[in-house]
């Protein structure tokens, strides 16, 4: 474990200095195969019946997750972009050196390890956002030792969740299918209906991106059901309260946009963009796939409209998700690149998506 809070110091240092080599290594998929099995192995040893970890605290513990939801908030309403520097800041200088500390209590510290998980990830979905991704690869690999530190399972379940999202977003279907399962088997131990929603989406997903689309049916109708299962966000632990029944509809819908199913596509898009007003990250993300979905049925005036929207509605925000969702419309939009309406969008979306290939 010290060699990990060591690297977490030097991946903070690297982060605010930007002087390092280490902050050019680019994202590389392979290297997640180790963390997996290490986290797998842990799971087989694990003997604990306990299911959902305590996340509530006092002292250190109640001030770091004081702070883990002031960032949430503020990631939520402008992009991670925006916060990255004081997360990492905040991890680096305050919490591992708490995490260094001898002789605290054996159930404080393991919320603090747990605690310190959560931050990380968090670092590395803003690193996501600034489109650094071998960085946040790093930052989620030190998530997830953290985690089994802590011997959280529902956030390791969270955590190997987002770099299945991680790996399938960024062209590895196949590494981000076998996160998603390692994550499943985490999380059917876990006692968290929700969390194991999310990871048959993100399982769906990666067979989506990959062309299945009876495997991607299958682990959506298997998230429909962990999603019925849940008695709600009350009775479940906080790391997954975020999670209902509008994120399997923005995620299904990207689903559909991949497999060629317009027509689902655009209905489960358009609920997740009326349902998340107040998540800009979310609804531009839903308006470029609802874009995408029309664009798909030959309505191309409808959808650069959206895809105006959803440019519109990033004022403000610094997302790369947001602005990967917008560019992978605007690739689909070449057949069309002679009209002149597509010419006036790309002229628009230049300043934030750069230009066109």
């Amino acid at each position: 474990m010290g060699e990990t809070l060591h690297t977490l110091a030097e991946l903070g240092s690297t982060a605010i200095s930007r002087r390092s080599l280490l902050g050019g290594v680019p994202f590389v998929a392979s290297a997640l195969v180790e963390p997996q099995r290490e986290w797998l192995l842990w799971l087989l040893e694990e003997e604990r019946t306990s299911t959902l970890a305590v996340v509530a605290g006092s002292g250190q513990v109640e001030q770091v997750h004081a702070m883990i939801a002031m960032f949430d908030e503020m990631d939520n309403s402008y992009g991670g972009v925006g916060v990255h520097t004081s997360i990492v800041n905040y991890l680096t200088v305050e919490v591992v050196p708490m995490l260094q500390q001898r002789g605290t209590a054996h159930h404080q510290r393991k919320q603090l390890f747990t605690a310190g998980a959560k931050l990380a990830a968090m670092a590395g979905w803003s690193s996501y956002d600034s489109a650094d991704y071998g960085m946040a690869q790093r930052h989620m690999v030190q998530a997830l030792r953290l985690c089994r530190e802590g011997g959280d399972r529902v956030l390791g379940g969270q955590l190997l969740a987002g770099l299945s999202h991680l790996c399938t977003s960024l062209g590895y279907p196949r590494e981000g299918v076998a996160l998603a399962r390692a994550g499943i088997a985490t999380a059917k131990s876990a006692g968290s209906p929700l969390g194991l929603m999310r990871l048959h989406a993100m399982a769906a997903r990666g067979h989506a991106s990959l062309g299945d689309g009876r495997a991607a049916t299958t682990a959506l109708h298997e998230a429909t059901n962990a999603l019925d299962a849940s008695k709600g966000a009350a009775q479940e632990s906080a790391w997954v309260r975020f999670l209902d029944a509008h994120y399997l509809e923005a995620e299904a819908a990207l689903c559909h946009r991949d497999l060629g199913e317009s027509t689902a596509a655009e209905r489960l898009a358009e609920a997740s963009v009326t349902a998340n007003a107040e998540r800009r990250r979310r609804r531009a993300i839903s308006r470029s796939v609802l874009a995408a979905a029309r664009l798909q049925q030959g309505r191309l005036d409808e959808a650069l409209g959206t895809a105006t929207r959803a440019l519109d509605g990033l004022e403000g925000v610094h997302s790369e998700r947001s602005v990967q969702a917008l560019r992978e419309f605007r690739l689909r939009l070449a057949p069309h690149r002679q009209e002149p309406s597509v010419r006036e969008f790309e002229r628009k979306a230049k300043p934030l998506l750069g230009a066109s290939a």
